[in-house]
């Protein structure tokens, strides 16, 4: 382990204001933001590929622009209490018990992604069914965008000087004012990176260039996994929280793996089940 002095940041935290702007009494925060942008990029590129019937089955899209238009209401719940439940059971049950008010602050501890996918799992079954869309495609539609959110939400992290990573010495390290005057990994930027540039290239890829919305669960199964495995990833060079500390005795695992791990079994169940229903149309 090097020494104190060692860890000095070489780069210094950008020192952003967690606030991006105030309406009278009304404080905006970039993590507010970030979710609503989120949500638009994400809204936007769901329209263009639910329009063009050629990425689909029997060359049909199974969702119209006006039905995409009235889930994004069902997903931003989902997303919003989904993940906030999750952070609050996961991470923070002890700290809202003592404080409840705690549990609306959202910018406070943030958001559980395993939460809000499974709060968006449940709005988008329910929508489904409501609207006689094909569950599985729609699962799919979501999975294809979700990686906007995710670069968005890690940016926003980062701009709140929160869940950053490990004390380290590379040149690009950080030095954030929560986190003491050490040099440690800007985590937040990893998981943006590969949570959300690197996933997003790669479905995009799947879907204009190997057509993969044609066979339904996928692009869904393909999104757990890598999300699963870039989060596990990471979480080897991310603080883990200091409400819960490393689990089991280790000095290594982390809530966030134990919740991403089973993901991976989950992904790879999909995407089996997909080719496996593909190869039974073929023939």
């Amino acid at each position: 382990m090097p020494i104190a002095a060692d860890l000095l940041a070489i780069m210094p935290f950008p020192n952003i204001d967690p606030i991006a702007f105030s309406i009278g009494p009304l404080a905006i925060h970039w993590y507010g933001l970030a979710y609503v942008a989120g949500i638009l990029f994400g809204w936007v590129y769901a329209r263009r590929i639910a329009a063009d019937d050629a990425l689909w089955p029997d060359n049909t899209s199974p969702i119209s622009r006006a039905q995409l238009d009235d889930f994004i209401v069902w997903a931003a719940l989902g997303i919003v209490l989904g993940g906030r439940i999750g952070y609050i059971l996961f991470y923070d049950l002890g700290a809202i018990i003592d404080n409840p008010i705690r549990a609306v602050q959202i910018w406070n501890g943030g958001m559980s992604f395993h939460g809000g996918l499974t709060g968006t799992t449940i709005a988008m079954i329910l929508f489904a069914r409501r609207n006689r869309i094909p569950v599985w495609n729609l699962f799919d539609i979501v999975a294809t965008v979700v990686p906007c959110g995710l670069f968005f939400g890690r940016i926003a992290n980062f701009i709140n000087g929160e869940l950053w990573g490990r004390l380290t010495d590379v040149p690009w390290a950080v030095v954030f004012p929560t986190g003491g005057p050490f040099a440690r990994h800007p985590s937040q930027l990893y998981e943006a990176g590969l949570e959300g540039i690197v996933l997003l290239l790669v479905l995009a890829a799947l879907v204009y260039g190997a057509k993969a919305l044609k066979s339904p669960g996928l692009i869904t199964g393909v999104f757990i996994c890598g999300y699963a495995l870039s989060r596990i990833f990471v979480e080897f060079f991310r603080e883990p929280d200091k409400q819960l500390g490393y689990l089991l005795g280790t000095n290594w695992l982390t809530m966030g793996m134990v919740l991403s791990s089973p993901m991976i079994l989950l992904g790879l169940w999909a995407i089996f089940r997909a080719r496996r229903q593909a190869a039974a149309v073929q023939h």
